[in-house]
């Protein structure tokens, strides 16, 4: 039976254990485990467009051998301890629906992704760890983006019933699995969601709140704002026992950003632009004295130490603003290749290795929207752009402007998507050994550590 006292809810401003103890959760998100994402294990495009190359290329046992291991050594006790010792008290939890539903057999779930999710709760409980649910890619695309594992740059969940419905069953689920469970310190029900004309996300929030109270009335829920958890004008009063948690990526802190304090983008950013965003994004949990969660935030690294300096004075600038304000967070993300984890599969892996041909032609072609650079492609993005400012001067797609979106249509679907077969065939041959052997490239005992920002973390924690 379950020590109920752990368990976490809101009080007021902050959150607190069920026993009346004050808790500010800080903590990392588990990207690329059971969400993979390109920029976090290597691949281009999207997860789904890499798993049927993988498959293709090497066949059912192998592709099984390879992602059975890969499922199971990502995240263990060791990196559980790792984060405790550090001083965390959180990992938030990305997952992909497929993991409990297959396309052709909707509303039929599948206890498998409930075990490795079991996994990943037991792991971090036993490490006196908190856990918060994230439902990162759901049914239909909740946004344009490759972490919703969006092949296109449209999101068809908003305008499909049948998809939101599938959310409400999972969710439904997953209460009931976890509703007795103090470990979890709630429910993240969708992450960074974009409803273009914003008509359906308030409607759906209140019918999906509503299911989750309906099974399980104690966990905290935390909802992302609309715009990849930027925008907060949907909601009218605060629910009870309810975040609204937002995302707080910093100007400064992209691959493509200048020096700091400098100009990123046309922008000066120093530390009172970053103060001014936080606050600006953080307005309606300030004005509803509801507590305030971070769930994303966190620089990417070059491997060059004069521009990593700057973004670890980036990412010491906002850890403290989040003080100041009381502020918890979940640093993105935990384990990668090398562009923003705390811990990253060693430069000379075998893994790494192998993939290094495909590595190299997606910097040089800055497939990767996150993470890469488009300066490769610029001979092609030019005319595009001079062309959609003359002929199209008032196009401003959702969520993020007309820049944004040619380079979706351009890098991430139009060159992207042939590299996922220069990717699979850097595996053509491998036997089930030797596909376990890769995966065991992501074990932490094989991963190094970022220690100019363990020491960072360290002095927030």
């Amino acid at each position: 039976m379950h020590d109920k006292s752990a368990m976490v809810r809101v009080e007021g401003d902050h959150l607190a254990t069920a026993a009346g103890d004050p808790v500010r959760l800080r903590g990392v998100g588990l990207g690329g485990w059971m969400n993979m994402e390109n920029f976090i294990t290597g691949y281009p495009a999207t997860e789904e467009l890499q798993r049927k190359a993988l498959r293709r290329v090497l066949g059912e046992e192998v592709y099984h051998a390879f992602f059975d291991r890969f499922l199971d050594v990502f995240f263990a006790d060791e990196d559980a301890r790792f984060l405790a010792e550090i001083g965390m008290n959180c990992v938030r939890v990305p997952f992909h629906y497929r993991h409990f539903e297959d396309d052709d057999r909707p509303m039929e779930l599948k206890e498998e992704g409930f075990r490795l999710l079991d996994k990943a709760v037991e792991t971090c409980a036993r490490n006196g760890l908190y856990t918060v649910l994230d439902l990162h890619a759901a049914p239909g695309f909740h946004n344009q983006r490759w972490h919703s594992d969006n092949p296109t740059h449209r999101s068809f969940f908003w305008q499909h019933r049948h998809f939101q419905d599938r959310v409400v069953h999972l969710w439904e689920a997953l209460a009931d699995r976890y509703r007795d469970n103090p470990w979890v310190a709630g429910y993240n029900p969708l992450n960074e969601p974009a409803d273009s004309d914003g008509a359906t996300i308030g409607p759906f929030y209140q019918r999906l709140h509503n299911a989750i109270r309906a099974v399980d009335p104690d966990h905290v829920i935390y909802l992302d704002g609309n715009r990849h958890a930027t925008e907060f004008d949907l909601f009218r009063e605060p629910w009870p026992n309810t975040v609204y948690t937002v995302h707080d990526y910093a100007l400064a802190g992209f691959a493509d950003s200048g020096d700091y304090p400098g100009i990123s983008r046309g922008q000066y950013v120093d530390r009172a632009y970053l103060e001014s965003r936080f606050l600006q994004r953080s307005e309606y949990m300030r004005r509803t004295g509801t507590p305030i969660w971070v769930g994303e935030f966190g620089p990417m690294y070059s491997g060059v130490p004069d521009r990593d300096d700057a973004r670890y004075r980036v990412l010491a600038d906002q850890l403290d603003i989040y003080d100041e304000h009381g502020a918890g967070w979940s640093l993105w993300t935990y384990k990668d290749i090398g562009l923003q984890g705390i811990a990253h599969v060693a430069a000379d892996s075998a893994y790494l290795r192998r993939i290094a041909p495909v590595l190299d032609k997606k910097t040089r072609l800055g497939v990767d929207v996150w993470g890469g650079l488009d300066t490769g492609v610029r001979h092609i993005l030019d005319p595009i752009e001079r062309t959609f400012a003359k002929e199209f001067p008032d196009f401003d797609p959702l969520p993020f402007g007309q820049q944004q979106w040619i380079h979706v249509l351009v890098r991430h679907i139009l060159l992207a998507e042939p590299m996922v077969d220069d990717f699979a065939r850097c595996f053509e041959g491998i036997d089930e050994d030797q596909a376990r052997a890769l995966a065991d490239c992501f074990r932490f005992d094989r991963c190094a550590q970022r220690s100019c920002l363990v020491d960072v973390l360290k002095e927030h924690l």
